[in-house]
């Protein structure tokens, strides 16, 4: 079962909020895909317009959501704005089982309930690959997020202290990426990918 030859691997990608993880994972799922496939996460939140169910997330009501809580469906779960956000066991293991490799851009709790899973969960075992993008430093780090404009200030403080404890821990992954520019990102990130695959 451990064998990557027959089955996909997991590739998880971390790192404080502004670092360029999406856009980094969607070049790779532009470069890859269809043998490399974006994780759809489930989530309680309203589908935006043009989201698709099943496509941009699986969207279940919060009574289905405590359901498959409580029944152990999720790898992980959270509560991000108000809303519940989870990775369901099933949509990776039958992916996984079809030989297809799964990318997934989760943040630091995230990664350690994966970690954790991959321990004893016969799926993930000897599948999962973790990269953590690091910032150079915080202070770029909050230049790239002010020039983004997306974000109030206080939002911006916000982002700041998660990443500073998020860094702290980059130590945990499997491989640590110095953030330098997005194609600098991308060619490490894409080197680590290959080589998971021999």
């Amino acid at each position: 079962m451990n064998d990557i030859g027959s089955c996909g691997i997991v590739l998880l990608v971390s790192g404080p909020a502004g670092i360029g993880k999406t856009t980094v994972c969607e070049s790779l799922l532009a470069e890859f895909g269809p043998s490399l496939e974006r994780v759809v996460t489930a989530t309680t939140r309203a589908p935006r317009e043009g989201e698709l169910d099943g496509v941009d997330y699986h969207f279940l009501s919060i009574e289905e959501f405590e359901r498959k809580v409580s029944e152990s469906e999720f790898y992980e779960h959270a509560l991000v704005h108000g809303r519940r956000y989870g990775t369901l066991k099933s949509e990776i293991r039958k992916r996984l089982e079809m030989g297809v490799d799964l990318l997934l851009n989760v943040d630091v709790q995230g990664f350690e309930a994966f970690r954790k899973a991959s321990e004893t969960d016969r799926f993930l075992s000897g599948k999962l690959r973790t990269i953590f993008l690091m910032p150079k430093n915080l202070e770029e780090l909050k230049r790239r997020l002010t020039s983004r404009g997306t974000d109030s200030e206080e939002e911006i403080e916000r982002r700041m202290a998660t990443a500073r404890a998020e860094v702290a821990q980059n130590g945990e992954y499997d491989y640590c990426v110095n953030s330098e520019s997005m194609g600098h990102d991308l060619s490490c990130v894409r080197k680590i990918y290959l080589e998971a695959k021999v």
